[in-house]
């Protein structure tokens, strides 16, 4: 998925058990989709708690971050609870998503720490990559939501 691309609807379970649909988020505002290997390990949760810790100034933006990966719907909540998020974690065990987003490694290893702006368009404005460096997802996407026209 490329800057440009133009982002397939998609619904999935939350940590609290409820359905989350793509469309129903845009039509608040930008999405902020960030996935992460592995819920509760050191790095997923440095970038989790960073996401958190910008939750108002991605409000400000009028932008929702939203955390994906292969975890369990139980496995996200226990993050959830653990580390007082508060932020929507989807649950993508049968790697639909990643599948969707191309952020699926083979084999047992998970996905790739990939951050997506997705605008009310449903297009990706802004990619983000990094596997080593956990702040740069939410500071990279909210200098993109902040300096953007719309912003």
């Amino acid at each position: 998925m490329d800057v440009g691309d133009k982002v397939e609807d998609f619904e999935s379970v939350d940590q609290r058990g409820e359905r989350v649909r793509l469309s129903d988020q845009l039509a608040k505002g930008p999405v902020v989709l960030f996935f992460y290997p592995k819920a509760m390990t050191a790095g997923c949760t440095a970038e989790a708690c960073h996401f958190r810790d910008l939750t108002a100034e991605f409000d400000r933006a009028g932008a929702t971050p939203i955390g994906v990966s292969g975890d369990s719907v139980e496995d996200q909540a226990e993050f959830d609870r653990r580390n007082n998020l508060g932020l929507t974690l989807l649950s993508d065990p049968d790697k639909r998503i990643s599948r969707l987003f191309d952020v699926k490694r083979p084999g047992p290893l998970g996905l790739r720490r990939t951050t997506f702006v997705i605008d009310t368009d449903r297009r990706v404005a802004k990619v983000i990559s990094s596997e080593f460096n956990m702040d740069m997802h939410a500071d990279e996407a909210l200098e993109f939501l902040v300096s953007s026209p719309e912003g």
